[in-house]
């Protein structure tokens, strides 16, 4: 099941937390829609827009860390990179397996799963850091 976004996630920084809000929305919405047994073209639409929404975010963040001389910069670099070409596997497995539908349910979590783990592992650390320079 999916969860949602919590003020616990909270990074302090007002942009990446309406960037994280957003992608909890939709990989919510692509869970229900699988879950439902919505249409292959909603989920396709829904998978689409989540990863290119997350390249978008990826880019405003990376931004956001260098205009603060954020140390871990580099890393939160290589994590990013790394979650894209899992989004491209994922994109990949629905298309080849034939839009299966179990493929987004299954695929879901681990968007899920890695969002929290990033966001209350890593993500944090900026607003934490952001706070520090104050």
């Amino acid at each position: 099941m999916a969860i949602k976004w919590t003020e616990e996630l909270s990074v302090g920084v007002e942009l990446i937390d309406q960037e994280h809000q957003l992608m909890f929305e939709k990989a919510g919405q692509l869970f229900d829609a699988g879950k439902k047994g919505q249409a292959k073209e909603e989920i396709a639409s829904l998978l689409l827009f989540l990863d290119e929404y997350t390249k978008k975010h990826f880019a405003d963040e990376e931004k956001y860390m260098a205009s603060v001389s954020y140390p871990e910069l580099e890393k939160q670099k290589t994590m990013h990179s790394s979650f894209i070409g899992e989004l491209d596997k994922l994109k990949k497995d629905y298309i080849d397996s034939g839009s299966n539908i179990s493929v987004i349910m299954n695929a879901n979590q681990m968007v899920i799963d890695w969002l929290v783990k990033h966001i209350a592992n890593e993500d944090k650390k900026i607003g934490v850091y952001v706070k520090t320079m104050k």
